[in-house]
């Protein structure tokens, strides 16, 4: 699993500054690599044999079960009904990512790096527009055909023209791919491209040209599709569970990049629509690992006799990565969010200090920055480097951008705090909203009404406590949960109030945060803009961002955007951790070390049965 991850590329925002990519020395002329890097910096020589976090003679075999954990293009948490994840249209299988081949794939130890997979080197032009990925000798597609440049370039035009926007949004800079030759597919940029862009062409999945002749690209399909990665589809129930089986005779296996990986012969996902019920579940052994979300059943579900003498095993590993921003988006599209001091209002009926104590066991920080837990987190007052970015747009910005850092309110504990009520109240009567009849009207006599949206119940129990505060404010707010089918479909085309979404954008943001907060990004149905920011200023951040030559200039340009977007009160923000809670029964082995930027399980776990 350490080679085609592209949700570890696109969540770690892979990338590539058009003066960098490859080692100091050699820019400003044509020059052939084994790998890529975001500012020149390459870990491994062109001739190691291994990753130094992997066992190299780890044995192959066994099975590693697992509930979803992590979304890529069309996948959902509860259920699916097509096993093509690339398109728009409907719920995808997990793990079918798994199955495609790249032409390179990422080192975990290295905060951006790619090395060769599918392509054993790479030729970059002097201006770096260019990129000639030469293919490995003897590459197949598992039904033993050959898998050949024409097959990247088609992979690759595809999905830029009819690919989910999760793929193909961050796409729109990349021109065309060639076949040069049977081993050698040629890849054009737009100058003024994304950091990311190289990195994630070379990442993105391989596809058979010929299969899928006659096929529509863009339509859900149940077909097992004919794929050239480590695992390919076994036996699957549809919206239940689906199997992955191991290669054995993958030409991949014994690459540098993927020595002492992928060595399950079985990976299995089972979904789930209550998580209690999949908790039960993990107990009884029906599946094997879990990392656990939930803090009540960290601290209280595992006193079942299996976890008591070790069958089943708990470790918290440190995440070294930046943490994820999580929180309830406002959907500005929505005239009554339009307001930032309606926002920043809402937000103080969330008491976090009563809701971490009491539902949560005090088991996390409150998330307060888009860039959590990292050097791109903005602080204090704004550094003289992220003033300079900042004074052009002064006229256009919030005060408070130029003031200390936004932070979320601090409440008293007590879950109804009256002072933070008070002043939200005040707030919304700034901005035209009244108490009449005991409810919050505008202008217009119109009530303020809320609609959360979810799919998944496990936060109800910490959305009840604000929508009680809420209704103090005078808002009529309920938590509505939908089927996933449904909620997908609303949430494709922006049809909610507010619902929550967890954003990571790793250690080198790039045409990641494009696809996320621009005005662009806003208008596209299916974009991950679930709040709909629209602003000229967080575009401008956002083109400086992608186009940062050194990663103390991107860090910069992140904590100036991270200010912007947390003096816009675009979220109410949750919480966050810096570590894995991982749960598994004792039926697994892993090197001492994880990788400093992955959680390492399953990629580089093995079996002992």
């Amino acid at each position: 699993m350490s080679g085609p991850t592209r949700r570890d590329v696109l969540a770690f925002g892979v990338a590539g500054a058009a003066a960098a990519l490859l080692p100091a020395g050699v820019r400003g002329q044509e020059v052939e690599s084994h790998g890529l890097s975001t500012f020149g910096d390459l870990k491994y020589p062109r001739d190691f044999q291994a990753l130094d976090y992997v066992n190299p003679h780890a044995p192959k075999g066994g099975t590693f079960s697992r509930q979803i954990e992590q979304l890529i293009g069309n996948q959902n948490f509860n259920s699916f009904d097509t096993l093509h994840i690339f398109c728009l249209r409907g719920d995808g299988a997990a793990g079918m990512d798994l199955c495609f081949a790249s032409l390179m794939a990422r080192a975990n130890d290295e905060a951006d790096a790619l090395y060769g997979l599918a392509a054993e080197s790479v030729i970059v032009s002097a201006d770096r527009l260019i990129y000639r990925f030469r293919l490995r000798k003897n590459l197949t597609f598992h039904d033993g055909s050959p898998l050949t440049a024409e097959d990247c370039a088609w992979s690759f035009n595809t999905i830029k023209a009819k690919g989910h926007p999760y793929f193909a949004q961050p796409l729109h800079s990349f021109v065309v791919a060639v076949a040069e030759a049977p081993d050698m597919v040629r890849v054009t940029l737009a100058p003024g491209r994304g950091r990311s862009l190289p990195l994630l062409v070379a990442t993105l999945p391989i596809f058979s040209k010929a299969w899928w002749a006659g096929r529509d690209f863009e339509q859900p399909s149940l077909d097992v599709p004919l794929s050239s990665g480590p695992y390919k589809v076994g036996r699957f129930q549809t919206g239940q569970s689906i199997d992955l089986e191991r290669v054995k005779s993958w030409w991949g296996e014994a690459l540098p990049i993927e020595v002492g990986t992928n060595n399950f012969d079985r990976l299995r996902w089972d979904y789930y629509r209550d998580r209690a019920v999949a908790f039960e579940a993990f107990k009884a052994r029906n599946f094997l690992f879990r990392e656990e979300f939930t803090s009540w059943i960290w601290a209280n579900g595992y006193d079942f006799p299996a976890a008591k003498d070790n069958r089943v095993r708990r470790e918290t590993l440190p995440d070294q990565t930046p943490s994820a921003a999580q929180g309830w988006f406002f959907n500005t599209r929505r005239p009554k969010f339009a307001d930032p001091r309606v926002r920043q209002a809402l937000g103080m009926a969330f008491d976090f200090e009563w809701t971490n104590k009491t539902i949560m066991f005090s088991s996390y920080a409150r998330t307060v920055s888009f860039f959590q837990n990292s050097d791109m987190m903005a602080s204090g007052k704004p550094s003289a480097e992220e003033l300079a970015l900042l004074e052009p747009y002064r006229d256009r910005l919030s005060p408070l951008v130029f003031g200390d850092a936004v932070l979320p309110p601090v409440s008293d504990g007590s879950g109804e705090d009256r002072t933070l009520l008070r002043e939200a109240a005040g707030l919304l009567k700034q901005a035209g909203w009244s108490i009449d009849g005991g409810k919050l009207r505008n202008a217009k006599g119109e009530a303020f009404t809320i609609e959360f949206l979810d799919d998944d119940n496990s936060l109800e129990r910490h959305t009840a406590p604000l929508i009680k505060n809420l209704s103090r404010l005078g808002i009529d707010a309920n938590y509505r949960l939908v089927d996933t089918a449904q909620f997908q479909a609303r949430a494709d085309v922006f049809d909610f109030d507010m619902l929550v979404r967890r954003y990571s954008f790793g250690l080198t943001p790039g045409d990641d945060v494009v696809f996320t907060w621009s005005s662009r990004a806003a208008a596209t149905n299916g974009s991950y803009n679930m709040a709909g920011i629209a602003d000229p200023v967080v575009d401008a951040l956002l083109q400086k961002i992608i186009a940062a030559d050194s990663r103390d200039a991107l860090d910069t340009v992140c904590r100036a955007l991270d200010r912007v977007l947390r003096a816009g009160f675009y979220w109410i923000p949750q919480w966050s951790k810096p570590e894995h809670w991982l749960a598994y029964w004792d039926v697994f082995i892993h090197p001492e070390t994880k990788p400093r930027y992955a959680r390492g399980a399953p990629d580089i776990w093995w079996s002992k049965e």
